[in-house]
């Protein structure tokens, strides 16, 4: 139920900020409210409003340690100087956005088991607390047979176990990665591990068809996180060493912030340009990407100014930074257009759409090699 990687610096959509746990940012999807509405009704049919209300206390306190485990693995990161963006809370889970997971991999197993490790403490201290003091179970009939703190202490064993699982996306598949990377290459480690996990896959697809089809469901997401990491590490091992300066655009427009959005417009027709910088006396003052102009466009007409419109914070890199770290900056900013630089002077651009572009080259020249 939970997952960490790189993910951008914006949440995704219909995602609502619902609190700041240790200075990161905790974001609930529209969706997870359909799930406490769903769960309400079934448990409503049981046994009434007081089940209801009971299963929906249930799934918040369950969903309250699911938040637990990321932060869990957001404070470890944060000891080897790695970020979280935020944290979301989805149906399956609970992703932590880290700006990246760490390269060395005596840190990756740290960060990867910090997350199980807080749901067992938790169960510990359940577990404890029910020693001391047990708990009346539910009535009958009621949304959670037997006691609710009983059942958060079962489910929070369950968490640590099935995270543990040796499959991308859940922590034990980066332990697995991080183990092998021990005794070998980082790349073949990923895809030893995204191997190992794919198999899981299909055995527990197997298991879903003989006996519960939510593990089909749950095997579509391990097969499918097992590729998603093994094709990001493959793009890092292509582009790692490669300096900006092989992907960087050298001939571009740029805009100036008193330009009409009208000449934008041009700019974009008559090339294939549609995300520009926007110069004022020498500097880059901000960005005008496509989206900007349309918005620009649809609430103010052609007339409007560039510098109305534009974002005005610039990402930048040396043009002698390695592609890999430029890719990542890409994706954290959630930016479509970074600027080149060189000794604080822009000398070119680059977006994702030329970085893929350069990917595709790489690996064909791989693959005839």
């Amino acid at each position: 139920m939970a997952e960490n990687g790189i993910a951008p610096q914006r949440p995704m959509g219909w995602s609502w900020k619902i609190g700041r746990l240790a200075g990161i940012d905790v974001h609930v999807h529209a969706t997870f409210f359909l799930l406490l509405l769903w769960l309400g009704l079934v448990y409503g049919q049981k046994g009434g409003l007081p089940a209801a209300v009971h299963g929906i206390v249930f799934i918040l306190l369950l969903f309250g340690c699911v938040v637990l485990h990321e932060l869990g693995h957001a404070l470890t990161a944060r000891r080897f100087g790695i970020r979280t963006r935020h944290i979301v809370l989805l149906p399956i889970g609970g992703v932590a956005s880290l700006e990246k997971m760490p390269e060395d991999p005596k840190q990756e197993i740290l960060v990867a088991l910090a997350g199980p490790a807080v749901n067992v403490a938790i169960a510990a201290f359940l577990w404890l607390l029910l020693s001391v003091q047990p708990v009346t179970p539910l009535a009958a009939g009621g949304a959670v047979e037997g006691g609710l703190l009983q059942n958060l202490l079962v489910l929070n064993l369950f968490l640590a176990v099935f995270n543990l699982l040796p499959a991308f996306p859940m922590d034990g598949g980066r332990v697995l990665r991080a183990v092998l990377a021990l005794r070998m290459d980082r790349i073949r480690a990923t895809r030893t591990a995204a191997f190992v996990g794919q198999i899981m896959a299909l055995w527990l697809g197997f298991m879903g068809l003989m006996h519960n089809p939510i593990l089909l469901f749950i095997a579509l997401f391990v097969w499918i996180g097992a590729a998603a990491e093994a094709g990001s590490e493959e793009v890092k091992s292509l582009l790692h060493g490669t300096p900006l300066r092989a992907a960087v655009i050298t001939h571009f427009e740029t805009l100036s912030p008193l330009d009409r959005l009208a000449r934008a417009i041009e700019l974009t027709l008559e090339g294939t340009q549609k995300d520009f910088p926007v110069v004022e006396e020498g500097e880059v003052v901000g960005v005008l990407t496509q989206e900007d102009l349309l918005r620009g466009l649809k609430e103010a007409g052609p007339e409007a100014n560039v510098g109305a419109y534009m974002q005005k914070e610039v990402q930048t890199a040396e043009i002698d930074q390695p592609l890999d770290q430029v890719l990542e900056a890409l994706q954290h900013c959630g930016c479509r257009l970074l600027v080149a630089t060189e000794r604080g002077r822009m000398v070119g651009i680059v977006n994702l759409d030329n970085l893929m572009e350069l990917i595709r080259i790489e690996q064909a020249l791989r693959t005839s090699g």
